[in-house]
């Protein structure tokens, strides 16, 4: 195939349409994230309806990040070949046809295959909206101010997937948490094709053997924390899984690098302050999902809060985070990256590390309010910076590549670390129930072992940013 341009194509929106653009990319990202948390706080309910076991009902959640996070590096090869407009739209498509099923599911797996598909979906959307707006948003000043509001809604949507999830299901039923994406969807498919302009196309091709080997290696990670939460490491299925896992992320490596165009570009991670943002986007989101998985279920379960309230708990979080997301674009060419993700890092691991200390008698005010204050602090100083170190400087031929690559990231480490917790909460209740430890005690032992485990991972958050090289004239945004 041709190195040239495939089918020419003006690369900015219409100025005046550029608002509209811009609305129609952030609603499509903030369904995408929203959905990694929109059901936690219906979690109990779903379990009751349908039957889930304890560790099994993490699968609602990990079946959609999994496969978000592992085919999020082929959607984003498959926009630079097909369209990413193209693709953007035909993944909301699926999306939305997936949201609908999962609503009207009658048993457990009827609902993990339609979370699956729902993640086949957001892993076409999801490369092509950061994609679209470097190319829609060519002027620097506004290119900042875009992608800051796109990490409000990477970072912020978590949260107000809980808030969502908490008015839907309090109001109507778990699966109006599903339902609520349809006419969104509907809307952006519809409106994408008239008013998003179609970038150039690239040469490239989909590197099926990386995909499929990145795609299951990961797959077979996540399964081993997993099975090894209910069965321990001992278990053979468990420890087959985990070399499985290893050894098809290793060959996934190998064949990157041999690759002439791989799903991974190596240049991606030449530049230093870019490989850190990365690296970083992987740690934040394992530490990050403790909170939103067991902190809803302590509310409901422990304190016995309603859905509403427990999804109304999460506002302040959700609130900092969209207001340090609008100061980070004035802030960071005035600072530069490193002093801006180095204090949110440090915030976000005392947020956690407080919620080591919960006992069944924490009070939301302050033992709740208090981690998620300095957690919505510091999770928008430290993620803000990053999306505009990644995007703003990336050439337009690697937009796309470059677009998976940070949200893979960003949905790998979250499905892993939801994993990884899970297995020490497991691992923490089975201790303390040999120990006599019964009732709530037994499982706010278990959560609590996992914040602190969390609160080492976001430590490294903390390293990383250590590493970001010092502002200069040149360098910054």
């Amino acid at each position: 195939m041709s190195q040239q341009t495939l089918h020419p194509a003006p690369v900015a929106a219409v100025p005046r349409r550029s608002g509209l653009v811009l609305a129609i990319i952030l609603t499509c990202q903030l369904m995408l994230v929203l959905d990694a948390t929109v059901m936690n706080v219906a979690l109990p309910r779903i379990q009751s309806d349908l039957g889930f076991s304890a560790t099994g009902l993490s699968w609602v959640m990990t079946a959609y990040s999994l496969v978000f996070g592992g085919l999020l590096l082929l959607g984003g090869r498959a926009g630079d070949l097909f369209g990413r407009r193209r693709m953007f739209v035909a993944g909301i498509a699926v999306f939305t046809l997936a949201s609908l099923a999962g609503g009207l599911a009658g048993s457990a797996a009827l609902l993990i295959a339609a979370r699956a598909l729902q993640g086949v979906g957001a892993a076409m959307a999801g490369p092509s909206t950061l994609a679209l707006i470097t190319t829609t948003f060519t002027e620097p000043k506004a290119r900042v101010r875009a992608l800051a509001l796109f990490s409000a809604m990477s970072s912020g949507g978590f949260a107000i997937g809980l808030i969502v999830g908490g008015l839907l299901t309090e109001w109507f039923s778990w699966r109006a948490a599903l339902f609520i994406n349809v006419p969104f969807g509907l809307a952006i498919a519809v409106l994408a094709p008239r008013f998003v302009a179609e970038p150039e196309r690239r040469r490239a091709h989909l590197d099926l053997p990386g995909a499929i080997t990145g795609t299951l290696g990961v797959g077979a990670l996540v399964f081993a924390f997993t099975h090894a939460a209910s069965d321990g490491w001992g278990n053979p299925v468990t420890l087959g899984s985990l070399a499985a896992g290893l050894a098809l992320l290793a060959g996934f490596v190998v064949l990157e690098a041999r690759t002439a165009l791989p799903l991974v570009p190596l240049r991606l991670f030449a530049e230093r302050n870019r490989s850190a943002a990365y690296v970083n986007f992987f740690l934040a989101p394992m530490a990050m999902m403790s909170m939103f998985f067991f902190l809803t279920q302590f509310m409901q379960d422990i304190r016995h809060f309603a859905a509403l309230a427990t999804g109304f708990a999460f506002l302040p979080m959700a609130a900092l985070i969209f207001t340090m997301s609008r100061l980070v674009p004035r802030l960071l060419p005035r600072y530069g990256p490193k002093p801006l993700a180095l204090t949110g890092s440090v915030l976000m691991v005392a947020g956690v590390g407080w919620l080591a200390l919960l006992t069944t008698d924490s009070t939301y005010l302050p033992a709740l309010l208090g981690p998620l204050l300095l957690m919505g602090l510091g999770g928008g100083l430290a993620f803000a910076p990053l999306n505009v170190i990644i995007m703003a400087t990336v050439p337009p031929e690697d937009a796309g590549a470059a677009g998976g690559v940070l949200q893979t990231m960003q949905q790998v480490g979250s499905t892993l670390g939801l994993a990884v917790l899970v297995t020490v909460f497991g691992s923490a209740t089975r201790s303390a129930a040999a120990a006599g430890t019964t009732g709530p005690q037994l499982v706010v032992d278990g959560m609590t072992s996992a914040f602190s485990t969390a609160a080492v991972i976001a430590a490294g958050t903390v390293l990383v940013a250590l590493t970001f090289r010092r502002a200069t004239a040149s360098a910054r945004p």
